[in-house]
């Protein structure tokens, strides 16, 4: 018997990450719907990286924003996407205690980061439409330099603890994990040792984190609201059809986490896999949707897109 008193207790070496349970013939077809939609972030986020990149009238602070949202956006995709398919198409589930600890904090780092990106991309679009004429005085290179410093040096503060309040723990009940990659919300339950610390901290920065994220996104958009209101109807629209990539954004970030989280509380008998299936999915929403998204629905990123390929076509004819 441990010295915790719990009987299974004992210390462990690595993690096993899971794939989908009683889907295992399935595990092909999982794997290629998975690389599927990573080759779709990778060529969506890198064609807008590249785009903004290159063309000289996008470096201003709302496609700057973009641009780091591209690349967290890659980031969250790569950090995960090589181990889920080391378990759907090769069956290797095992992962090293310090590589679960890394992939745990780059997870939610990133996160954090993307919440951040969301927050500066509302306050650039409450400034271009309630304080158009002072746009460009507002959001200089220097503040949105300040502001990306600030993006990520909250997100490291914020999240260096986690993987520190996990290594802690001297022993665990168990090691199999149920989704395919490392969250600290469902590694902190196998420990032995009292999590409170954890829990609670995990709550403060939830609060912190995505709570105060979400206050400032929809103040930002009661104030656009309040402004485009007094305009006449065909300036209203003009002025907040440019806010709709970012709300799209905004909702594709917010509705799989809300929805994860619904899914693991309430779960469904008649179909007990939903919530594993649903996680192992929602990381890639964001990269594979919000290049699209912004293809679509930004002008800008449209011309750019033509201006590269018209450059392209021309160099091969030459």
């Amino acid at each position: 018997m441990s010295t915790t008193g719990q009987p299974n207790c004992s210390h462990i070496g690595h993690f096993l990450l899971s794939g989908i349970p009683y889907l295992e013939d399935f595990n092909l077809w999982l794997g290629i719907l998975l690389i599927s939609m990573y080759i779709v972030a990778v060529m969506g986020n890198s064609s807008i990286l590249y785009i903004i990149r290159v063309d000289q009238e996008l470096h201003e602070p709302m496609y700057i924003f973009l641009f780091m949202l591209s690349v967290v956006d890659l980031l969250i995709a790569t950090t995960t996407m090589p181990k889920m398919l080391g378990i759907f198409w090769r069956d290797n589930k095992e992962i090293p205690f310090g590589n679960c600890l890394t992939q745990m904090f780059f997870i939610h780092f990133l996160s954090t980061l993307e919440s951040g990106i969301l927050v500066a991309m509302a306050v650039d679009r409450y400034v271009a439409i309630c304080h158009p004429l002072r746009y460009s005085s507002i959001l200089t290179n220097e503040r949105i330099f300040k502001m990306s410093i600030l993006i990520v040096g909250r997100g490291i503060l914020y999240m260096v603890p986690i993987p520190l309040i996990i290594n802690r723990f001297l022993k665990w009940k168990d090691n199999v994990l149920s989704h395919s990659y490392c969250l600290h919300q469902e590694v902190m339950k196998l420990a032995c040792e009292d999590i409170t610390v954890n829990i609670i901290y995990g709550l403060f920065i939830n609060i912190l984190g995505m709570g105060i994220d979400s206050l400032f996104i929809s103040i930002s958009y009661l104030l656009i609201i309040k402004t485009v209101h007094g305009l006449v109807e065909d300036a209203s629209m003009k002025a907040f059809s440019t806010c709709t990539a970012h709300i799209c954004a905004v909702l594709i970030y917010y509705i799989p986490i809300i929805g994860i989280s619904v899914v693991h509380r309430f779960k469904n008998p008649t179909a007990p896999n939903l919530h594993i299936l649903f996680g192992n999915v929602y990381l890639l929403v964001s990269p594979v949707i919000n290049p699209l998204i912004y293809g679509i629905k930004t002008k800008q990123i449209h011309v750019g897109f033509k201006k590269v390929y018209s450059q392209v076509k021309t160099s091969r004819n030459i």
